[in-house]
């Protein structure tokens, strides 16, 4: 890895003032930067510091990468706006990565959660976004998906030494778990496959992506609800697979929705490079096919 320089950026969004830190390259600059669109009540550094530690990464291998605060997060002013209302706050975001470092002429916009869904949808309104890496893309409530709540949560837990530990020593209340449990398997029966909700945010995500046209690599943990969710959607629309298939898709197993332990946030860090890559350096178009006999005298 390559030495690198980090800057505190503050550029206007409005009204408003917005706050990042730039890690760039003290060598060769490529010329796509990353843009992190932060997820949920957050700030730059990320939880697990995921976000800061992944900037470092990427401008120590050469990719100009910014972090920033929405308004009403961290220390940026104004009012937050909500995770579907910050395309302003992107723009702004993108538009002081290229001022800051010239070199930068297109970005690829990196997001978990609900940032992961700002950043798809922002993706077609913008012709220098580049590319999309969405980590776990935010679709809804998960408990509102009884399907996945009670394959991927109650199936696991009866699964589970630990739970029936409980329930032998009495710290399990039979009477609202049970009653959780009737509900859910109720809505599963009623509506048939239980995704009830979120139908509109799936919609204008998928939507986008399609409008886009840009190279996603999707990056899915392998003990998340919002992921399984995301799969249960993708599984029962035809646009959403082959959505999919024309990306790059990679499953983190083990890891949860935050990639808390290490060796999960440095799997992600490693695809992501390894992804930006070849998003700069596509392979070549296959070679083509040598004929192996005249076609005037085949048969």
């Amino acid at each position: 890895m390559s030495a690198f320089t980090e800057r505190a950026l503050c550029f206007p969004c409005g009204d408003d003032e917005l706050l990042g830190v730039a890690a760039v390259p003290d060598g060769p600059v490529g010329d796509v930067g990353v843009i992190v669109v932060v997820g949920g009540p957050q700030y730059r550094v990320g939880s697990h510091r995921q976000f800061l530690l992944l900037s470092r990464y990427l401008a120590g291998a050469g990719f100009a990468c910014l972090r920033f605060d929405f308004r009403g997060c961290g220390d940026a002013s104004g009012e937050s706006r909500g995770f579907e209302s910050v395309d302003d706050d992107i723009r702004a975001a993108v538009d002081a990565l290229l001022k800051a470092v010239p070199r930068v002429r297109q970005v690829v916009l990196w997001g978990l959660c609900d940032g992961a869904w700002a950043a798809g949808v922002y993706a077609p309104k913008d012709a220098r976004v580049a590319g999309l890496v969405l980590l776990n893309p935010w679709l809804g409530e998960v408990g509102e998906d009884a399907g996945v709540v009670l394959k991927h949560y109650y199936l696991r837990r009866f699964l589970d030494r630990g739970f029936w530990r409980k329930v032998w020593r009495g710290r399990v209340s039979w009477h609202r778990s049970g009653g959780e449990l009737l509900g859910l398997c109720q809505r599963v029966f009623r509506r048939g496959d239980g995704v009830e909700t979120g139908a509109s945010l799936s919609g204008q995500l998928r939507d986008a992506v399609l409008r886009s046209k840009r190279p996603v690599l999707w990056l899915l943990s392998g003990r998340d609800l919002v992921a399984r969710r995301f799969e249960r959607v993708v599984e029962q629309d035809p646009v959403w697979s082959s959505l999919l298939r024309q990306g790059v898709v990679m499953h983190i197993e083990g890891a949860d929705h935050t990639f808390s332990r290490a060796q999960w946030r440095d799997q992600v860090a490693a695809s992501t490079l390894c992804w930006l890559h070849a998003l700069q350096d596509p392979p070549p178009p296959p070679a083509a096919r040598v004929p192996t006999s005249d076609p005037a005298t085949t048969p």
